[in-house]
């Protein structure tokens, strides 16, 4: 058993690979030792981190398969097995294997308004993981050990997660937000009908028109929207002020997600004129922006610059650019994550218009498959799949990652069984993935991938 410590585990792999014999079956098994730069959390800590790996070589390729972990010690310890599947079955590990699909873990991340889950997730507030029979291991420590051959020229995948909003009016509504760099798309997958017993959800986007049409000027309209806006946080804070009382009686931080259950029961002791002023306010600052009906099916493109909310109940699949920006203009609750509304700054760039939905181009229909785009940014796109009962898509060969998600029925890509809500990582120099459907009912999968 070969130890080596490394500063670039990708340059090692690379260098035990291209000294494989080239006889068929050849076969390699070794451990590396490198320092992790954790740039997800403050400061970029360095984590010590072990890999097993085990190379064969198969025609003119040669497969790579791994395993890699932060107890080192008992990793090195369990490397003189020489078996990748018995070790990460002992230490609970994903194996991984750098020419097929991981199947990918979610984190649900709390909010005030429900929950995020997160599938590429990678940041302080949590990671999302690969998952294999054998265990699972943090994303970022499985792409640590050879981006490029996983991730090709990015160096982050896509972010893609479920945004779950609560069904309870107001308590489930997410932040009227702006981004300016961020892109992002929604697929609508359910509607709760509790929320909305006719099963059209809605989501706050962009400003009313009718209304800025009884104004002689944006800046007027602007104006008037900016002071609705104060208005409605002075109060907000009021309330948030007193509620903050209440959690520290109740022994809760004061940035802690809560139930909507027990915001109901701390408004109880909120004075009925106080309530109702919020309610006053809030009804006027929302009568500047319009509502936007959501069914089950629908894709939404959310343009940079454009205001958006989306509604309680509504609960949609989200491919976003993997970074962290936005600009809150307001919000029905306390803002958990920032001491601050960025009202006047989001103000400064933001689009009163929106355009109008294009068609989406139909990319391939034949032997049962039919796939068209529903969003292409400048950085990725989005591909919707309809699968026909029986019938399979190949990926085209590529240089880049590609992630694949279920959102109806399932499908089969190589040897895992994606369900609705699951989703899988394809590494960029992975063999032919064949998604198939084995089914008797219409499988719909959603293909992102960078451009």
């Amino acid at each position: 058993m070969e130890l080596y410590h490394t500063d670039d585990p990708a340059r090692a792999l690379s260098l035990q690979s291209a000294s494989l014999p080239i006889r068929i079956g050849a076969r390699a098994f070794f451990i590396l030792r490198f320092d992790l730069v954790q740039n997800y959390l403050p400061d970029n800590p360095s984590l010590p981190l072990a890999v097993v790996c085990e190379l064969v070589r198969d025609h003119e390729r040669v497969s790579m398969r791994a395993c890699v972990s932060e107890r080192v010690d008992q990793l090195q310890a369990l490397a003189n097995l020489e078996d990748i599947d018995a070790i990460a079955k002992q230490m609970a590990l994903a194996v991984l294997d750098f020419s097929a699909p991981w199947q990918l873990l979610p984190v649900n991340i709390a909010k005030p308004w429900g929950q995020e889950i997160w599938y590429t997730g990678i940041e302080a507030r949590g990671l999302s993981h690969v998952v294999s029979d054998t265990g699972s291991t943090p994303l970022p420590w499985a792409l640590a050990m050879n981006p490029k051959v996983i991730l090709g020229d990015q160096k982050q995948p896509i972010l893609l997660k479920i945004l779950d909003p609560l069904p309870d009016a107001v308590y489930g509504d997410l932040y009227f937000e702006l981004h300016e760099k961020k892109r992002e798309v929604y697929i609508v997958t359910h509607i709760d009908q509790t929320a909305w017993p006719n099963g059209d959800g809605a989501i706050r986007f962009g400003f009313s028109q009718t209304k800025l049409a009884q104004y002689r000027s944006n800046d007027g309209f602007l104006t008037d929207y900016r002071e609705a806006v104060k208005k409605y946080q002075q109060t907000r804070q009021e309330i948030d002020t007193k509620i903050d009382v209440l959690r520290a009686r109740s022994g809760i931080a004061l940035h802690a997600p809560v139930t909507a259950q027990q915001m109901e029961t701390w408004l109880a002791d909120i004075p009925s004129t106080l309530k109702l002023r919020e309610y006053e306010l809030r009804t006027e600052m929302d009568s500047y922006s319009t509502i936007k009906t959501l069914r089950v099916g629908d894709v939404l493109s959310v343009p940079c610059f454009t205001p958006h909310a989306l509604q309680h109940g509504v609960r949609v699949v989200e491919f976003q650019t993997p970074t962290y920006e936005r600009k809150i203009l307001s919000f029905a609750q306390k803002v958990l994550t920032q001491a601050h509304w960025d009202t006047d700054e989001a103000l400064a760039v933001v689009a009163l218009q929106t355009p109008e939905p294009a068609p989406f181009p139909v990319l391939w229909d034949t032997n049962g498959v039919h796939i068209e785009q529903i969003v292409a940014f400048s950085d990725f796109e989005v591909l919707r799949c309809f699968i026909a009962p029986t019938c399979g898509y190949e990926l085209p060969n590529c240089n880049f990652y590609q992630i694949v998600m279920t959102v109806i029925g399932e499908v089969c890509c190589t040897d895992i069984l994606l369900k609705a809500e699951q989703a899988s990582l394809i590494p960029a120099h992975s063999e032919r993935i064949t998604l198939r459907n084995d089914t008797h009912e219409q499988a719909v999968v959603l293909i992102a991938k960078p451009v």
